[in-house]
């Protein structure tokens, strides 16, 4: 059954409506099939990842010089959506990847973008985006990980939490703690994921994302080159925040996927599932929730995508607008993939239909990235430290 995307497509160019479709037949035929079980045993999709590199999905938004496909991050979420609505395991970890490549593309030296940035795009290599610590979460300013300079080389010693593919993955964008105290004393570092002194912790054991390996990592003496610093030393935690604000779009698009996934299998059981001598789909109280379901994702799709078109633009309020979409797009997920689950009563508890996964996997989303409660932090700060409106 083709269910049509509401709200999904108004203003799109021919290119961009390529880019969905491109994207919506990738996801149908190499996520579809293939998510639940990747969920129920732990697998990571390599192979699945680098076919999505081979289409352009690894280096979206990433300049075409260093290998990426040259979009915008309005492009970029349009792809997220449609890979999330089959897999958002997957697609997040497509994102977050996307993230890490960016800003070692827009901030290496060029020797270092020539050797990494192609293979990076392509997906024949994956990067993790290594910022948060044991004692640094939301407060990310505080972390620990120190990088001194000997020489022709940085040192690292410290350690990360939670990381998104490590292990798995080929190379660590790693802030790291150069100078005093505070954003100003970080800096970023592109560091080989098999450089000696690197530990990988044990993979937790998670809700959702099992399709893609969370460790912690430590860094006992890592010897990194000086020419691997990402542009200067003092300016991590400010390109840390920059890729970011790409990052939030990228999550709120996988939960704007995650909840079209969700609200198209409640549209299908509405219309097969009968009692009491009728479809579901019958009754107004149900159509009544469909409805809402339907207007939050609408909403919050049109929030996302005026955030990213923000970011794409260069607007001295980009910040803020991604933190308002990543607020919203991703509570507004989580609450129509549960609501849909409720719709499918406790078929939407078992693992026979999709919901459950959707649910599991989405509810990450309101956590990282920077917690939903850290998105109401910035916006509010907006408001109360100058006179504009957010138009």
């Amino acid at each position: 059954m083709d269910i049509p995307v509401m709200g999904h497509g108004f203003g799109f160019s021919d290119e961009q409506m390529a880019f969905r479709e491109a994207a919506r037949d990738f996801a149908a035929a190499e996520l579809a099939p293939r998510a639940a079980h990747w969920d129920a045993e732990s697998i990571f999709p390599r192979e699945a990842i680098g076919k999505a590199g081979e289409l352009g999905f690894c280096g979206l938004y990433v300049d075409e010089a260093a290998g990426g496909s040259g979009l915008t991050r309005l492009d970029a979420a349009i792809v997220f959506e449609e890979l999330a609505a089959a897999d958002p395991s997957t697609a997040a970890f497509i994102s977050i990847h996307n993230m890490a490549t960016w800003m070692l593309a827009t901030h290496a030296r060029s020797s270092l973008r020539a050797e990494w940035g192609p293979p990076l795009c392509s997906g024949a290599k994956l990067a993790s985006y290594c910022l948060t610590e044991p004692g640094a979460g939301s407060d990310a300013a505080s972390l620990k990980t120190r990088a001194v300079r000997d020489g022709d080389a940085y040192v690292l010693h410290g350690s990360k939490a939670f990381i998104s593919g490590a292990g798995a993955t080929d190379m660590l964008v790693v802030m790291a703690r150069t100078g005093g105290e505070g954003a100003r004393g970080i800096s970023a570092f592109a560091v080989p994921a098999d450089a000696e002194g690197i530990t990988y912790g044990r993979k937790e054991d998670k809700l959702g994302w099992n399709s893609q390996p969370t460790r912690g990592i430590t860094f006992d003496g890592v010897r990194v080159p000086a020419s691997n610093l990402l542009g200067e030393e003092g300016e991590g935690f400010r390109i840390a925040m920059k890729g970011l604000d790409g990052g939030r779009i990228n999550i709120s698009a996988c939960s704007l996927g995650a909840a079209q996934g969700a609200l198209d299998a409640a549209r299908r059981y509405l219309g097969e599932r009968r009692q009491f001598g009728r479809k579901l789909g019958e009754f107004q109280a149900l159509q009544f929730k469909l409805a809402d379901m339907a207007t939050q994702l609408v909403a919050a799709r049109q929030m996302v995508h005026t955030a990213a078109r923000k970011l794409d633009a260069r607007s001295h309020d980009a910040t803020v607008w991604c933190a308002m979409a990543k607020r919203f797009a991703t509570d507004a997920g989580f609450n129509i993939c549960n609501d849909a689950l409720q719709l499918h009563g406790g078929y939407g508890y078992i693992r026979e239909y999709p919901i459950e996964r959707l649910l599991r996997d989405s509810r990450v989303h309101q956590i990282l990235e920077g917690t939903n409660e850290i998105m109401r932090v910035i916006v509010a700060r907006h408001l109360l430290n100058t006179e504009e409106e957010l138009r």
